[in-house]
């Protein structure tokens, strides 16, 4: 027998599980039987890639017959050279060495062996001591950085979300491919955990330590399950995918109308005030871009709370969720709302570490790296970051039982008493409202029926094939207005148990390595969206409201629609002219408009567009002074040339092309 010294397995570079430092180890020969040959099964290969299969010496006497995979020849094949410690190999040479060889040992020839029962291997103790590639301390020494373990790898043959494949979804790998991605999984775990342990060993003070450590083990949670979904390479099972039951969407119309000021006692309301106004080319929070007279996305939402308050004398909280990049911004700006009739709540959403692509290492070094290393997660988020701020159990201590969230850009995002009368009345934890979907809404997230339960599908999740599937407005009728209404007792409940599992989409960037700019790396960024949360909520559903709750800004060509006179202000609320005869127009500015200080020197002032279906401009476009746009208008400048429309113009079902220059004399 081959006995050696470390606690180390050889081909898959982590921990035994069991065994303490130093402790002899010995490998037991394969028993070969010709009986029958034998070819491993899939069971038996993940057996072999997540069990230890090294037994002490001491517990020889008593383990004849266990592990089973002892008596396994692939084991010995596999794991032929024990002479090298991970703990001293780099990333990709310890990669390169495990594929090299896990493809051997799936490559030979069938053997003979003694057939062996694959007992069922609890993969907990195996994950909780993958932590890096250097000996680190063990869960009872170090519990704070150990909590994120407490899930297990995928097991064949377990509960729902533990098998190779959950349900509802097929795998289309090899058992080889399968093997190796599932070994690389182990190892990418085992350098983040440790990596991430290092950053927060750069954290000084104890209180904030104890908050980025926190911080830090959901990122890993979520960086855990993005590798094992893409080591199972799996779809969804488009087959099972169905436009939602009648149960699962309620007509707005079918709401009775309520206005009981009793309910806005036990209602907080929260934006979601994370992003920058980068897109439409302005500096700070997007809140803070001006909309309309003189008023900002978070002036409006102020002025709402602030007259649901004045009018039924309420104290309806208003919470804002930030970011780093737009907490201290916000900070300064909401101090001039100290002498309105509402009060203000702030916490942050987490601040994650980008991953480089390659490595899948973190791009930041320590605490204190620069703002560009950091991300954060996308408003799926909100749930944890509630917990974490402390702000969920203030709510709650002041019988707040109810909160409506959505996008500070959504100027239709307005509270309504029917909707939360409703959500009271059938005792759902969690109401998405829907709208219908039109052609400029087909890549949005729509509602599902999945087996009976309503989910939330993003394009992201769809496979190509079946992508013009998902953009049919036939099949799905309905997109989500990210308009959320939730059970905040319910909120506890899922996130003290750990019942959250939003789907993740990894979003692909890239940032500069110098101060220069001049050259890039590639990083990506793990988001999750909060109306993926739906599925695990009591009784959750959508209702399907009228456009009017969904009117965003998201560029120049939505600030044009809402500054123009199709709309008038009542209490920060935008409402359509009545004169209006149908939905709102389509308008599509090109790249001349992207930046709102752009748009405010081609557009200074904002035409009539009462009777306007549809605008198209691109090019060096001008707009004069009190024009009238009407039917379909397409303006189209030549490159190189401009089109200034004169002042007081009429335009009517026309293509305007070419060059117009207006000269001042």
């Amino acid at each position: 027998m081959a006995s050696f010294t470390s606690r180390w397995c050889p081909v898959l570079c982590f921990r035994h599980p069991r065994q303490a430092c130093n402790i002899p180890l010995t490998l037991r020969p394969p028993r070969r039987s010709a009986s029958r040959s034998f070819r491993p099964s899939l069971s038996l290969l993940h057996s072999f890639l997540f069990s230890p299969f090294l037994t002490p010496i001491s517990q020889q006497a008593n383990s004849s017959s266990s592990p089973a995979l002892l008596n396994n020849s692939l084991c010995k094949k596999a794991i032929e050279s024990t002479t090298f410690h991970p703990s001293s190999i780099p990333l990709p040479f310890l990669q390169q060495e495990v594929q090299e060889r896990t493809f051997q040992a799936l490559q030979q020839e069938p053997v003979d062996v003694k057939p062996v029962e694959a007992k069922p291997i609890q993969t907990v103790q195996t994950v909780q001591t993958v932590q890096t590639a250097t000996a680190i301390p063990t869960e009872q020494q170090q519990p704070e950085k150990m909590s994120s373990f407490k899930k297990s790898l995928p097991v064949e043959g377990g509960a729902p979300g533990e098998g190779l494949a959950p349900p509802g979804r097929r795998h289309g790998k090899s058992q080889s491919a399968f093997a190796f991605d599932n070994t690389s999984t182990s190892v990418a775990a085992s350098q983040m955990r440790n990596a991430l342990n290092g950053l927060a060993d750069s954290v000084k003070d104890p209180k904030t330590k104890v908050a980025f450590e926190t911080e830090m083990d959901n990122f890993f949670a979520l960086f855990r399950r993005y590798l094992q979904d893409k080591a199972k390479g799996t779809t969804l099972d488009w087959d099972r995918i169905q436009p939602p039951q009648s149960s699962q969407v309620i007509p707005y119309d079918t709401l009775p109308r309520v206005e009981d000021p009793k309910l806005l006692s036990k209602l907080a309301v929260l934006k979601l005030n994370g992003g920058l106004g980068t897109s439409m080319g302005c500096v700070g929070p997007k809140s803070v871009i001006e909309v309309r007279e003189g008023m900002s996305f978070l002036d409006l939402s102020v002025r709402q709370v602030e007259y649901l308050n004045r009018t039924y004398n309420v104290d309806v909280p208003f919470v804002l969720m930030n970011s780093f990049n737009t907490d201290d911004d916000t900070q300064n700006i909401i101090k001039k709302y100290e002498g309105h009739r509402v009060t203000i709540h702030t916490f942050n959403q987490s601040r994650y570490p980008r991953v480089l692509k390659d490595s899948l290492l973190p791009a930041t070094k320590d605490y204190h790296s620069p703002i560009v290393d950091w991300y954060p997660p996308g408003h799926g988020d909100v749930f944890e970051s509630l917990q974490n701020s402390g702000i969920l159990d203030s709510l709650l201590e002041k019988d707040i039982e109810y909160l409506f969230l959505s996008n500070v850009d959504n100027l239709g995002a307005v509270v309504d008493l029917s909707i939360l009368d409703h959500m009271r009345e059938t005792g759902a934890e969690y109401i998405m409202e829907l709208t219908d979907k039109t052609k400029a809404d087909v890549k949005g997230g729509t509602i599902i029926d999945y087996e009976g339960t309503v989910r939330l599908l993003e394009i992201a999740q769809v496979p190509k094939e079946h992508e013009q599937d998902f953009k049919s407005i036939k099949k799905f009728k309905y997109f989500n207005t990210n308009n959320i209404w939730l059970n905040l007792k319910a909120i506890k409940r899922v996130v003290e148990n750990h019942e959250l599992e939003l789907e993740i989409i990894p979003n692909s960037k890239t940032i500069p390595v110098d101060k220069k700019g001049e050259s890039d790396i590639s990083v990506i960024q793990l988001e999750t969206a909060v109306g993926a949360a739906i599925r695990h909520f009591k009784n959750a559903h959508g209702v399907n409201v009228p456009r009017r709750r969904f009117l965003p800004v998201k560029t120049c060509s939505d600030l044009m629609l809402v500054k123009s006179d199709l709309y008038s202000m009542k209490h920060g609320q935008l409402m359509m002219d009545v004169a209006r005869f149908g939905p709102a127009p389509l308008i599509k500015l090109g790249s001349h408009f992207k930046k709102v200080s752009d748009f405010q020197k081609r557009v200074p002032s904002i035409p009539r567009i009462l009777e306007l279906d549809h605008l198209t401009v691109t090019g060096a476009v001008n707009l004069g002074r009190g024009v009238t746009l009407k039917g379909t208008v397409i303006i189209v400048a030549n490159e190189g040339s401009t089109i200034d429309i004169p002042p007081g113009s009429v335009l009517e079902n026309v293509v305007v092309q070419g060059s117009l220059r207006l000269l001042e004399h």
